[in-house]
């Protein structure tokens, strides 16, 4: 049916409880036939509303695709996603909560190592010296990479990082990683420092819609409820 408006909420994690809280402050009862494990969910007494439970980069790419109307995501994910895919986005508001920012941290024995300058001489060395290029290890390519080539980084190779990020630099796979951070406790705790300018993005929880989407009925007034 043309008129379903499909939403997408984080299936897990603390992106999850807190869009949950926003339905549950704004009165929208949310249902799921088995409980929490389920993918699919509707809103009490509201017919032509689904919910689908999703992994939030999921989220954005569904939003691209028009697969969904409205999504609750990162900005950090928004922002990774291509360009023609973010093109087809709006980003409705920013909330206060899931706020991080992605950062460029480097293994605490690399004294020498402070600023991104400090970074774009270790780089050379390794390519006269070792033969070989930095390796940076991230969930981020896009934006790492956009922000090391910004910075007049140039030679360095970019590791899809698969698991946690911040063990890369110790088990051999990686020198550096580029990887979301809220506090900070987990690189400090990984032997990780950020550099002092190694600020690629501030991120926070966002209410986005597919733009092409947005003339469903009921669809405005839904937005403004969820997003006031």
């Amino acid at each position: 049916m043309d008129n379903i408006i499909n939403i997408g909420i984080p299936s897990k994690g603390r992106l999850r409880k807190d869009v949950l809280k926003i339905f549950k402050k704004k009165r929208l009862s949310l249902i799921s036939e088995r409980g929490e494990r389920d993918l699919i969910g509707s809103i009490k007494n509201k017919k032509n509303i689904k919910i689908l439970y999703l992994h939030a980069r999921e989220i954005i790419e569904r939003l691209g695709d028009n697969s969904l109307d409205i999504g609750f995501s990162g900005f950090d994910l928004y922002k990774e996603s291509e360009i023609n895919n973010q093109k087809k986005i709006n980003v409705v508001k920013k909330y206060n909560f899931g706020k991080a920012n992605l950062v460029i941290a480097i293994p605490d024995p690399w004294i020498d190592v402070q600023t991104i300058a400090d970074l774009e001489e270790i780089a050379f060395e390794f390519r006269d010296k070792k033969r070989k290029r930095l390796r940076v290890a991230t969930k981020y390519p896009n934006l790492t990479r956009e922000f090391l080539f910004s910075k007049g980084v140039t030679q360095f190779r970019l590791v899809d990082s698969l698991g946690a990020t911040e063990a890369y630099p110790f088990t051999g796979s990686a020198e550096l990683i580029s990887d979301i951070s809220s506090t900070g406790e987990t690189l400090k705790a990984n032997n990780l420092r950020v550099l002092k300018d190694g600020k690629i993005l501030k991120s926070q929880a966002c209410i986005l819609t597919s733009k092409k989407n947005s003339k469903k009925k009921g669809f405005k007034k839904l937005i403004h409820l969820l997003s006031k």
